[in-house]
């Protein structure tokens, strides 16, 4: 397999960037090009059928099927006048990426003609096979019956020749099996809890709508390196590779100028999401060498979501269009900084305005305070399932490893917002208070600046922190869909608006108390009782692990034992009471990520061992042999000083002896506990023992075959090398 690395360095030598023509090309005029989008629809739709699906997404309002055929007709003139002729509905089943079935516009009728069919029930619904999607045992293999819905708060769009109809994805008993649905009851949860809380501030406030700015880390390879690596190709990542002399030591790559090569893929991909009504805005270096972002503008959290979705497909096909391959994975390289996806999370209210924005006035920071100290107390209460709602094999490898947030929940918030809830803590009373401490402390919260932005450092390495108008969850692998943590986040604040509200007006009614003061005790109350999630120093350090312990904080490194929070008695608590998730919903997900970590770690496993028996090793031993014969040949030659003049050669074969069977035996001793683990009575047991026995073999087997790397002659080493393929010319 050896001429693999060669035949995949020559193809590369040969490359040239390839330039892409944007001549006369306004970015602002190709927004929405290919999305069914306000202004398309005001043209295709008639106003009735307009107004109806506007409400829907306002509203979530159920459209009428006779005004669904309205909208489908419409849908597709516009679709054929773009050049579809296929149309899908477009899911997000719990693979963790999208699907999506084609079917034709086409319809064969009478005296062997054809029309372009589409009518609303094929919109509003559709049949897919739905039998090879995970269930986590909520339906049997051979009920193969699974329902999309529409979901009209998402526009439908153009890819390639294909309408791709947002929709979710449901099983026959009415289960969700997909990420969409519950993102999307989690939202309408968070509305109204939020909703109701606001009214406390400003009557005229009738909606409020999570939003979401995600940002996308990742990396790209040649796609000839990519197809030169079994490992790349069967797990998303390297499980051997010697560290490149010259990595990311020098932070010369971080926001440095893109390469040529990366930056044509980045102008061609970026015109084909902003046709997709995908708002990219920010691109550039990340701290590995080839290791990339780009940002979008905030949008509505389930569009958001879907965006994102889209947006690493469209990578994906653009980067093979210039000979290039995006990895997602969290830790593609060992050594180098991993990738995530960081989360940035908000509330925007239906008179514009952002919950999590600091205003002018005591009022508008009252309430700016209120969702504030909310998110911190639900954070606090729900850090576990947080925390599993970002557990990953991929994710596994990243978190902790000096350049992401560990595994421990902590937030952070600053100097500034610290004293703050300090002096809230401080100035309010069991009881009453007197004028002139109301009227100090609202001074006080009056002078928290409309722009906090740049008032405290930012802490990279806090899971969940405070950036000026918004928490940023920088957890969140890079490979993982937005919704499954955003569902968590926008079920527990819920849950805590809702409780807060309730503490607030039984104060009012129970004490007498006014409104402002009631609320101020409330505040007092979650300041004191969450100040343990709160962290301001570095989540890198031993101290904080052990400062971590004291508080009571988990530190649940691997997923197995992560994700059990799904299913505790308060979890199935939680999202039953906002008919978000029943307990058998989160059963069946908890199994299924249980599932997809045993095999996501058998297939890295099973490529170590291909790996190690059928290149490495002989590779080795036939750089020894090479070795054995040249001995043997200065022993012909210089009998007398043969010792001397041997002792260098004879100790690299020993070496690699010594080396190569560390490695056999390591991978047998891997083989035989994945076995093991193989036969236990459930899922839950495979994923922990492959997590307890399997995956500590990962480490001592690559630390055997990197060493070796640096030994054996570089023509007969079979694998691309880090040197190779870190940087992209």
């Amino acid at each position: 397999m050896a001429h693999l690395r060669f035949e995949a360095l020559k193809e590369v030598m040969k490359r040239h960037p390839k330039s892409v023509n944007f001549d006369g090309i306004v970015l602002s005029k190709e927004f929405g090009k290919n999305v069914f989008n306000d202004v398309t629809m005001k043209e295709f739709l008639s106003d009735e059928a307009y107004k109806s699906v506007r409400a829907s997404r306002l509203s979530g309002k159920v459209i009428d099927r006779s005004m669904a055929d309205q909208v489908s007709s419409s849908m597709k003139a516009w679709a054929l006048s773009k050049g579809a002729t296929h149309f899908t509905h477009w899911f997000q089943p719990l693979t963790g990426r999208t699907a999506e079935k084609h079917d034709a516009f086409f319809h064969p009728i009478e005296d062997g003609r054809a029309i372009e069919k589409f009518d609303g029930s094929e919109l509003v619904q559709q049949e897919p096979d739905a039998s090879s999607f995970p269930s986590g045992g909520l339906r049997n293999t051979f009920e193969a019956r699974g329902y999309t819905a529409w979901d009209p708060t998402s526009p439908a769009f153009i890819y390639d020749d294909t309408l791709c109809i947002p929709t979710i994805f449901v099983s026959y008993t009415g289960h969700a099996l997909d990420y969409k649905a519950p993102l999307m009851k989690a939202a309408a949860a968070l509305d109204k809890a939020a909703t109701d809380v606001c009214q406390y501030f400003d009557k005229s406030i009738t909606n409020v709508n999570a939003t979401l700015g995600w940002e996308q880390e990742y990396f790209l390879v040649d796609q000839a390196f990519f197809k030169s690596r079994p490992d790349l190709l069967l797990s998303g990542r390297t499980v051997f590779g010697q560290a490149s002399s010259k990595g990311q030591q020098l932070d010369d790559h971080y926001f440095g100028s893109i390469p040529e090569r990366a930056f044509n893929f980045m102008r061609d991909f970026e015109l084909e999401a902003l046709r997709l009504g995908i708002p990219v805005t920010t691109r550039h270096n990340e701290v590995a060498p080839n290791q990339f972002e780009l940002a979008p503008m905030f949008e509505e959290l389930n569009l958001a979501a879907d965006h994102n979705q889209l947006v690493m497909d469209v990578m994906e096909k653009v980067a093979r269009k210039h000979d290039l391959h995006v990895l997602l994975h969290e830790k593609p390289f060992a050594g180098m900084n991993g990738s995530g996806k960081h989360n940035n999370w908000s509330m925007s209210t239906s008179t514009g305005s952002n919950l999590l924005g600091p205003g002018k006035t005591p009022k508008t920071n009252l309430r700016f305070l209120t969702f504030f100290v909310n998110t911190i107390k639900a954070v606090h209460e729900h850090a576990d399932l947080l925390r599993a709602s970002i557990a990953s094999a991929g994710n596994d490898h990243r978190l902790g490893a000096n350049e992401a947030p560990p595994a421990i929940i902590s937030i952070f918030i600053g100097s500034q917002l610290t004293s703050i809830l300090d002096e809230v803590e401080r100035a309010v009373t069991a009881g009453k208070m007197s004028p002139d401490v109301k009227t100090d402390l609202k001074l006080k919260i009056g002078r928290i600046p409309a722009i906090l932005l740049d008032n405290t450092d930012r802490n990279r390495t806090s899971p969940f922190a405070f950036t000026g108008n918004k928490f940023e969850f920088r957890a969140v692998g890079s490979a993982a869909n937005c919704s499954q943590s955003m569902t968590v986040l926008n079920t527990i604040v819920a849950k805590q608006l809702k409780e807060f509200k309730k503490s607030v007006d039984s104060r009012m009614k129970s004490k007498n108390l006014q409104k402002d003061e009631a609320i101020f005790q409330v505040l007092k109350e979650y300041i004191v009782s969450s100040k343990d999630i709160r962290f301001e120093g570095n989540g890198y350090s031993e101290e904080w692990v052990k400062e971590a312990k004291k508080r009571g904080l988990s530190n649940q490194k691997t997923t197995p034992y992560a994700l059990d929070a799904y299913v505790s008695k308060s979890s199935k608590s939680l999202f039953k009471e906002f008919n978000i998730l029943t307990p058998e919903e989160l059963e069946a997900r908890h199994e299924i990520s249980l599932e997809n970590y045993k095999l996501k770690i058998q297939i890295e496993s099973r490529a170590m061992v291909d790996l190690a028996m059928n290149q490495i090793i002989p590779a080795c031993l036939k750089y020894q042999k090479e070795l054995l014969d040249g001995v043997s040949h200065l022993k012909e030659i210089f009998p007398k000083e043969f010792e001397k003049m041997a002792k260098a050669q004879i100790e690299i074969v020993r070496e690699i002896s010594e080396r190569v069977e560390k490695t056999r035996t390591l991978t047998y001793e891997m083989i035989a506990a994945r076995k093991r683990n193989n036969e236990l009575d459930s899922v839950s047991s495979e994923a922990k023992g492959y997590c307890d026995e399997v995956v500590p073999y990962f480490d001592k087997i690559r630390y055997e075959v990197d060493k070796l790397e640096l030994i054996v002659d570089d023509e007969l080493w079979p694998l691309t090398k880090y040197r190779e393929m870190l940087f992209i010319k």
